[in-house]
């Protein structure tokens, strides 16, 4: 199979032309367009709910990963006829919403996966999300602070689940119950981030300018916003060894799990043995978090 082949593919109805399957999309990892688009079917039934009706970016790698990319808001034209849009703030977003979308967007080397916090044409967010951000000096003990956020949850009663971004940092979220507004999600992340940068005042902060965080771990908040978006579970990323944003459990936080050890090429094992742990946990009420900070 030369880079130049191409080939067209049936699924669900759908055709879709794979063009230069052989083409490397993470060199170092060996992974070309056509293991990518393997690796996307078996990732589809996992990434696809937290993708369905929402409005998505994405971010393109035409050279492979470790080349130039661009973030995709604006859907481009023309697109297949099973390709699904939104318009939001006169944006047309692509909703990715069924495999043959996913695949199509596999073949034009969309490597990673960023959906909005809202549905489609609603306003609620649908899920809660703080997004712990590591210094360079504090990265070694980015498990260690993850572990302590997780326990400051549980003691206000709220349940969670971190998963790795696939990059840098590591992700909390919390499943929630419907009813509740980002303005209100937004002043519970204050308090939870108030209180652990005056806990651990030599580990955690809350400021958002990167010249004033002191090498501390920054606890973001407010990147949870209506119109704003972030890695979905199961994404892939344009990181050289293929990582792939995963939830994990706190059993393996506080053991200080490697978050490089989730790629393209183990995933699946791991997805066979531990299911969607995002998708197995409970939704939370914040009724007590929300009535203590009135």
């Amino acid at each position: 199979m030369s880079v130049s082949d191409s080939y067209t593919i049936e699924v669900e109805g759908c055709e879709i032309k794979v063009t230069n399957p052989a083409k490397l999309l993470w060199p170092e990892a060996g992974i070309h367009k056509a293991m990518y688009l393997q690796k996307l079917v078996a990732l589809s039934p996992y990434l696809l709910p937290y993708c369905r009706d929402r409005y998505m970016t994405s971010i393109r790698y035409p050279d492979g990963a470790g080349g130039k990319s661009f973030y995709q808001k604006h859907a481009p034209d023309p697109l297949p006829p099973y390709v699904r849009t939104a318009v939001r703030e006169e944006v047309r977003y692509i909703v990715v919403d069924s495999l043959p979308t996913l695949l199509w967007m596999g073949n034009l080397a969309a490597l990673e996966f960023h959906p909005s916090f809202e549905y489609v044409g609603g306003e609620e967010p649908a899920e809660w999300v703080l997004d712990i951000d590591p210094s360079d000096a504090l990265r070694g003990r980015l498990m260690e602070a993850i572990s302590l956020i997780g326990e400051a949850l549980e003691g206000m009663g709220i349940a969670s689940v971190p998963k790795t971004s696939g990059a840098t940092g590591v992700q909390i979220v919390v499943p929630i119950l419907p009813g509740y507004s980002f303005e209100q999600l937004r002043r519970a992340g204050a308090f939870v981030g108030k209180y652990l940068s005056e806990k651990y005042p030599k580990l955690f902060t809350v400021e958002r300018l990167i010249r004033n965080r002191k090498d501390l771990i920054y606890v973001d908040y407010v990147q949870h916003a209506a119109g704003k978006s972030l890695s979905a579970p199961y994404t892939p990323r344009g990181r050289p060894n293929a990582t792939v944003s995963t939830p994990l459990t706190w059993e393996e936080v506080r053991r200080g799990v490697d978050p490089g050890a989730f790629t393209l090429l183990t995933i699946e094992d791991r997805l066979a043995e531990k299911g969607d742990l995002i998708g197995q946990a409970p939704k939370q009420s914040l009724e007590e978090i929300l009535r203590f900070l009135k």
